[in-house]
């Protein structure tokens, strides 16, 4: 609630530009303008107007600027962007009450950024690393699929490609915009590990996208010829289509593919969601599954389930294609709300049980075309049953 006298006047800039008659109004007309060095150079106030740069004690300085305002004095404080999009609005209102501001926004730098990468950005996640921990931003872009990150001097944007990298972040494509509204503004696109290994400007915005624009389209089910895997042990690609439906994939979030063998359910669900997280858990037959899952994003998790499951974080999404009950108790006890599960069994006795637990279930019986002399015959395949639920 406002308690008397003129409204502090926030005017955002870009550029060195405030935006709309009524911030450029309020700037000519102010006593005191108080801001950084930079926005102080770039602005015309009037001749009787004090100018003061903005110090490091904020608080110090908002007292200041109220001091100024119950004495009459139309005050002005200068801001980048768009003071009330993680900027000092926030700070202002908590201190001096929102009835006692106006902000005036200019453009803020995500917007800006977005649009100099030529990317819609309505769906994106927006984090702040301005005197933050990078852990946070590094989580974001490991678990969503289009993300941006207000850089800083100790959270730079290499820094951030690092975070997200040892966040298990799977394949993104990168931009880092530079210095938005200076003459040196820049764009620079690459990938997440190129990001990581640069060095760039700390006043810079980065996005981070899941998928190439334009790319290829979906598809799954893939025969298992794409697929390195030993003596059969692998998902076959009809049982596989049918359990990539039933898990019902998230844009974003984290998927534990248990027993994943030669991973091909959680490489296929990479390549569906590049949003996901995913951990591909096995104890054995190691490296046949790192081959697989080379530049895939996909995590692979040496260990037997259930004990290994623990260090894991909670999945919104498991398919378990290995183990026995005991498995799927474990992880249906770490199962996120609105979770899923898809667990397939050659047992019939298993899969009752999991069914049981599930809900729902489902018998794939799969005959496949193959040569008879001059014509084809069809050789039946291991029935195998798919159960699913509880979401």
């Amino acid at each position: 609630m406002a308690d008397g006298g003129p409204a502090i006047d926030i005017i955002g800039l870009h550029g060195g530009v405030a935006f709309g008659a009524q911030a450029t109004s309020a700037l000519a007309a102010a006593d005191l303008v108080m801001g950084a060095r930079r926005h102080l150079a770039a602005v015309t106030v009037a001749p009787t107007a004090d100018t003061v740069e903005l110090p490091a004690d904020l608080d110090a300085a908002l007292d200041r600027l109220a001091a100024a305002r119950a004495a009459g004095s139309r005050v002005c404080l200068l801001a980048s962007g768009d003071p009330g999009f993680f900027g000092i609005g926030r700070r202002a209102a908590e201190r001096l009450g929102p009835g006692n501001i106006r902000v005036h926004p200019a453009p803020s730098s995500v917007a800006m950024a977005f649009g100099r990468a030529g990317v819609h950005w309505d769906d994106a996640v927006v984090v702040s690393a301005h005197g933050r921990d990078a852990g946070p931003a590094a989580e974001a872009i490991a678990r969503h699929p289009k993300v941006a990150v207000l850089c800083a001097p100790a959270s730079a944007p290499e820094e951030i490609g690092r975070r997200a990298l040892a966040a298990g972040s799977g394949a993104r494509d990168a931009f880092v915009v530079t210095r938005l509204g200076q003459a040196d503004e820049s764009l620079w696109r690459g990938d997440l590990g190129e990001l990581a290994a640069g060095s760039f400007d700390p006043l810079s915005v980065v996005i981070c996208l899941a998928g190439a624009p334009g790319g290829a389209g979906l598809a799954w089910g893939r025969p298992e010829s794409g697929f390195r895997h030993r003596d059969g042990m692998i998902t076959k690609a009809e049982v596989r289509a049918v359990a990539l439906g039933k898990l019902a994939l998230p844009a974003a979030g984290v998927l534990w593919d248990v027993g994943a063998g030669s991973g091909s359910v959680g490489i296929e669900c990479a390549g569906l969601a590049p949003g996901l997280r995913i951990y591909a858990v096995e104890p054995t037959d190691l490296d046949i599954l790192r081959h697989n899952t080379a530049g895939t994003g996909v995590e692979v998790v040496a260990g037997a389930a259930p004990e290994v499951l623990a260090g894991l974080p909670d999945p919104d999404r498991a398919f378990v294609g290995g183990g026995g009950i005991d498995v799927l108790d474990a992880v249906l006890a770490r199962l996120r709300p609105r979770g899923r599960v898809v667990a397939t069994y050659a047992s019939p006795g298993r899969a009752v049980a999991a069914a049981d637990r599930l809900g729902q279930m489902v018998q794939i019986s799969v005959s496949r075309a193959v040569p008879a002399g001059a014509t084809l015959r069809l050789a039946a395949e291991n029935p195998v049953f798919v159960c699913w639920g509880p979401s």
